[in-house]
């Protein structure tokens, strides 16, 4: 999903006309937000402020401690690990109250966010189109689309997704609760003659029939009605309302988006790979997710025969990781495998990959100060070989638990999938740049620095 800025530059590369006035003064903004912020902590507190920041970071750590301490390790550590998550804030808050610091602390934090979101809007592109127009595309006459009804809590059966979608000349196929091949039921959708492939399912599912309908180069159809549908939000489907995507059949555009493979799987999300697919592997998991995590988290984590793997991401390296994850183009964010973020494109040609290694309290405490915490590493590359010391590595390939043979080579099939989506999209995501800080300086003291070069001239 492609993005592009239509605004014009002027001399140096400065915003022209009123967008770069708009963008100027959103950076004057964050600037002058950001010294509130500053200066609000220093009239409470003084040069006191400081060691107050410090106090409120500490506690911060001491709490990344204790989360690790009550996932890493069982019985009395585990006790006080909880002990500690939920002290240490509840007493940093206790005493910023007491002595008066909480009223400005709070005020401080939020002129920092709104600095910071005032930073973003700044060094955004002039004018964004958050996905592109998209191919005008011919109405499919043998559409199939295959439906799991117990998917998303029985959202098939709730947006009658059957009747609609025969209504509208599609071929329909309700998944079993057997063990049905997917893969095959698609292929051979393919041999009768379907010219669309579609699923209304989880993500899982639509991956193994976006591989049919890449191989034989058919159109591709998402439509939301699985619990989280990754995919279709990074699409920007409505993901409340799954029958609007059926609209693609009569009134859709097509886009040319990228395909990952995980050895010989295909994910249109991401491969994870360690904790989290060893955990969701486990038979138990299903039933009981967090007493299961709570039982096995300690030994993937601290136990002697704790899973360790290696990865090479193009000339990148790293060992010892606890948790991997790569996906099929690079998220803006990523926390855990279950809440990955946004993907502000999906044809990039590139994998995101995300490194997590946390082998102790200290490092633990580190993960505070977030991507740039030794912890965590995030790059992106075209090819990733995922290592291990055994011969399988379990997977988790869009929430699918699977164990693949190792070494895992992970790559990505540039354009290799033809989806077809409705003309209008409302939930089609904005791009939400990171705060540039320097750039977001030259902004805000752009139109006096020019105006200071010119003066001479002038006179």
């Amino acid at each position: 999903m492609g993005r592009h800025s239509t605004e014009a530059s002027g001399p140096g590369g400065h915003p022209a006309g009123a967008a770069g006035e708009g963008r100027a003064g959103w950076a004057r903004l964050a600037l002058l937000t950001l010294l509130t912020s500053v200066l609000v902590a220093l009239v409470a507190a003084g040069l006191r402020s400081v060691v107050w920041a410090l106090f409120g970071i500490a506690g911060l750590a001491l709490t990344a401690v204790g989360v690790w301490w009550t996932l890493a390790h069982t019985r009395v550590v585990r006790v006080a690990g909880v002990v500690l998550s939920l002290t240490a804030p509840v007493t940093v808050l206790a005493l910023y109250a007491a002595f008066g610091m909480l009223g400005p602390a709070l005020v401080s934090l939020g002129l920092w966010a709104l600095g910071t979101a005032a930073a973003r809007i700044a060094v955004a592109p002039g004018r964004i189109h958050s996905a592109p127009e998209g191919e005008p595309a011919e109405a499919p006459r043998h559409p199939w689309i295959l439906m799991n009804p117990r998917s998303g809590g029985g959202k098939v059966g709730r947006f009658h997704l059957v009747d609609k979608a025969r209504a509208a000349g599609a071929r329909v196929v309700l998944l079993g609760a057997g063990g049905q091949d997917v893969a095959e039921l698609a292929r051979q959708a393919v041999a009768d003659g379907a010219d669309l492939l579609a699923v209304a399912g989880g993500d899982g599912t639509q991956a193994l029939v976006a591989e049919v309908a890449a191989r034989h180069d058919l159109p591709f159809l998402v439509i939301p009605a699985g619990t989280r549908n990754h995919f279709a939000l990074d699409l920007g489907l409505d993901r409340d309302d799954p029958a609007t995507g059926l609209d693609a059949l009569a009134d859709g555009v097509e886009l040319r988006v990228d395909l990952g493979f995980a050895a010989d799987r295909v994910f249109v999300n991401n491969a994870s790979f360690g904790t989290y697919a060893a955990v969701v592997g486990d038979p138990a998991y299903r039933d009981a997710k967090v007493q299961t995590t709570l039982q096995v988290l300690p030994g993937l984590l601290t136990g002697p025969d704790a899973p360790r793997l290696r990865m090479r991401a193009d000339a990148a390296r790293a060992e010892g990781l606890q948790a991997l994850l790569v996906s099929n183009n690079p998220y803006l964010r990523a926390v855990d495998s279950t809440h990955p973020g946004r993907r502000e494109r999906l044809d990039s040609g590139r994998l995101g990959v995300l490194c997590v290694r946390v082998e102790n309290a200290a490092q633990a405490a580190r993960m505070v100060r977030g991507a740039r915490s030794a912890g965590l590493l995030r790059l992106t590359a075209q090819e990733v070989v995922v290592e291990a010391d055994t011969d399988t590595v379990p997977a988790g390939i869009d929430g699918e638990h699977v164990l693949l043979p190792a070494p895992v080579v992970c790559r990505i099939a540039a354009g290799a999938l033809r989806v077809r989506v409705p003309r209008n999209r409302p939930g089609t995501p904005l791009r939400r740049p990171a705060a540039d800080w320097q750039r977001v300086t030259r902004l805000a003291l752009g139109p006096l620095a020019r105006g200071r070069r010119r003066s001479p001239a002038a006179a």
